[in-house]
């Protein structure tokens, strides 16, 4: 098969961008989190704190446990969409196809690629992009490159030889490479689908390479998902699709446990206002709008509501999660808030308050407008005032809203 798939995987992406915007924290272990709070959790890890055992998702205090001289910095958006336009770009260099999985991995499809690209060798490519990453985006930018024939192997392959890797997998080396791996190692196996496969006697990446197609669509994944297992282990691309948008969401763990009902019913309005413009920013509206807290005993709360006619402006969602709030208890550690019944389309049908709602998309429309040229939230409802400490998240695996597409 051909060899046209590159994956790329920025190391401890924002770990690495904040080691190279401050070069005193190179070399020593940095943590990421979205503030510094006793509470907060790490979204991020340099090299240096995994190898001392903090992990992506232990809380501040759990990890200054593990590494007392753990230096802790907070997320900076900017910094990091500036990189991720600058990786994209240089993918964009070798092949029209390209497409960003999250904010520091991407793929490249060398099949349709301009003919003086696409012959070269592959490992050639992956050796100039990391050399492109180092002298356009920064000295201490370090990436792992997958090659094979589909994204899954590619994928794989990226994630061998960690940090600043560079693999292939072949036809000729697969088995070979299977041999020293277990099971978890392969991308998308979980505990949860290892059992499945142990439960028919598939314990090793080898075994299941082995398995028969039958044996996979009835026994382990009972569905056409086996099928795909199947094609995917052989280097079959079956992972190129997209998929609609299904829901738009914000949470937001609180700052303090002292907080008012007025003050957290804000904070719930600003994550209200965010999510307004992520679904602006598609072209979508929305009927069903779902609210949501966790105590600080861990006790989920929540609501939800399916209006008659979809909804996009901040303060149509802002009003209907006020009304929703009220539903709640006081007591919240963690809130969020998720708009789903995603629709391209308002209404079928002409509302006797056509007006009012044509004058309300307009407003939003402009301060979208006024938002994406100068900055996020220089023009916000009066009643998310502060609210600072509620920032803007970037996400790991999705970057549908790193390009806000508002015209």
């Amino acid at each position: 098969m051909n060899q046209n798939t590159l994956y790329i995987d920025l190391n401890s992406c924002f770990a690495t961008i904040e080691q190279q915007a401050r070069p005193m924290l190179r070399g020593r272990p940095v943590a990421i989190t979205n503030r510094i709070t006793p509470n907060t959790c790490i979204i991020a890890a340099s090299y240096e704190a995994k190898a001392l055992g903090v992990k992506v998702g232990m809380r501040r205090m759990e990890a200054q446990a593990i590494c007392p001289h753990l230096i802790f910095a907070e997320t900076e958006p900017s910094k990091y969409i500036f990189v991720h336009e600058k990786f994209k770009s240089i993918m964009a260099d070798y092949s029209a196809d390209t497409v960003m999985k999250s904010i520091d991995e991407g793929v490249i499809n060398l099949a349709d690629a301009p003919a003086n690209i696409r012959h070269r060798p592959r490992a050639e490519i992956g050796q100039e992009i990391k050399y492109r990453l180092r002298t356009e985006i920064g000295d201490y930018m370090r990436c792992n490159v997958g090659i094979s024939s589909n994204r899954f192997l590619a994928k794989l392959a990226a994630e061998l030889h960690k940090p600043d890797g560079l693999d292939e997998i072949t036809p000729q080396n697969q088995r070979d490479i299977f041999a020293t791996l277990k099971l978890q190692d392969l991308p998308g196996i979980n505990t949860r689908m290892e059992a499945r496969l142990n439960a028919v006697g598939i314990f090793t990446p080898l075994q299941f390479l082995d398995a028969d197609e039958n044996t996979l669509v009835k026994m382990v994944c009972r569905s056409i998902d086996g099928s795909k297992w199947y094609k995917r282990l052989r280097g079959i691309e079956v992972d190129d699709l997209n998929f609609d948008i299904k829901s738009i969401g914000r949470q937001y763990v609180l700052e303090s446990s002292r907080l008012s009902r007025s003050e957290i019913e804000a904070r719930i309005l600003h994550l209200a206002e965010d999510a307004g413009y992520r679904l602006r920013s598609k072209q979508l509206y929305a009927r069903g709008i779902y609210l949501w807290s966790c105590d600080y005993n861990d006790l989920p709360h929540h609501t939800s509501t399916v209006l008659k006619d979809a909804i996009h402006s901040d303060q149509d969602i802002q009003r209907v999660a006020r009304e929703l709030y009220a539903r709640l208890p006081d007591s919240a550690r963690i809130i969020g808030i998720t708009l789903y019944k995603l629709q391209r389309q308002q209404s079928a049908q002409i509302s006797l308050f056509q007006d009012e709602i044509e004058h309300q998309n307009q407003i939003c429309a402009t301060e979208d407008r006024i938002n994406y040229r100068f900055g996020a939230r220089k023009i916000h409802s009066a009643d998310t005032l502060g609210t600072t400490q509620v920032k803007t998240k970037i996400p790991f695996g999705s970057v549908r809203y790193l390009d806000h597409a508002i015209n």
